[in-house]
């Protein structure tokens, strides 16, 4: 629910056309229901055993770790430092776990950077699809698994600009401009537009970010996973309940073993 939320709070312009909800009101009460999801995302994790209180206490130490981090990048052409850490804690945690550090990073970061405005809850759920999805990746090991993070890193680098101009493309552009968002085009039409609108005005912004997430994960993402899974282990992560039945077992006792 939380991650459909998301994609209608990023899409909505392909849907329906701008007014008074989309303008005012739809950011603060996009953030109100975000919190509720995300509360609920973390009980739900909690339920099915994929969070207990140590991972709640990991979720606030990377939450915390990240907000130190943003404003050493700053965005400064388009360099952000908060990804990488979000790519490789979801790889080690799961999908569950990189939603909610996405959304838990950037709250915190917001308020300590004094970034909070209509902006934060697509930021929030920008980095949390970054998260959830590299706790999606298909399984590798050894340098194969630090070079799909590396690669995937940089595409959400990407991913991340293009759902964030979605947010105010319907807004900040001249009606009059070929990639101005018109409402009532064909899809095909308006989604040209957008592309259009994208490349031009932020591609060298998210090229950055690609590039500084590529060289963070290549860098440290083998120490970094070694890290987060040694902790994993030691916390007990996930930790399946299993019973092995041993050959001979009823033999080995005492003589009520033996009928």
């Amino acid at each position: 629910m939380a991650a459909f939320l998301g994609l209608v709070a990023f899409f909505w312009p392909f849907v329906v056309a701008p007014g008074r909800l989309g303008t005012r009101y739809a950011p603060p009460l996009i953030f109100g229901v975000l919190l509720v999801l995300v509360l609920c995302v973390v009980i739900s994790e909690i339920s099915e055993g994929g969070i207990d209180s140590k991972a709640l206490a990991m979720l606030g130490v990377l939450s915390a770790v990240n907000a130190a981090l943003r404003p050493l990048g700053a965005g400064t052409a388009g360099i952000e430092t908060v990804f990488f850490v979000l790519v490789l804690a979801g790889r080690v945690y799961g999908p569950g776990f990189g939603f909610t550090l996405g959304c838990t990073s950037l709250f915190a970061s917001a308020l300590i950077t004094g970034g909070v405005g209509p902006w934060m809850p697509y930021q929030m759920f920008g980095c949390a699809f970054v998260g959830m999805l590299a706790g999606l990746l298909p399984r590798a090991t050894g340098r194969r698994e630090v070079l799909m993070l590396a690669v995937y890193g940089s595409l959400s680098g990407y991913l991340f600009g293009f759902l964030l101009n979605l947010s105010f493309w319907p807004f900040s552009v001249d009606p009059n401009s070929s990639i101005a968002y018109l409402p009532g085009l064909p899809f095909t039409e308006q989604w040209q537009r957008y592309l259009a609108f994208d490349v031009a005005t932020s591609l060298g912004w998210d090229t950055g970010r690609a590039v500084t997430n590529f060289v963070c994960v290549v860098l440290a993402g083998p120490a970094v996973l070694t890290t987060f899974r040694r902790a994993a282990r030691r916390a007990r992560f996930r930790a399946p309940v299993r019973f092995v039945a041993g050959k001979g077992t009823a033999g080995q006792g005492d003589g009520h073993d033996r009928g």
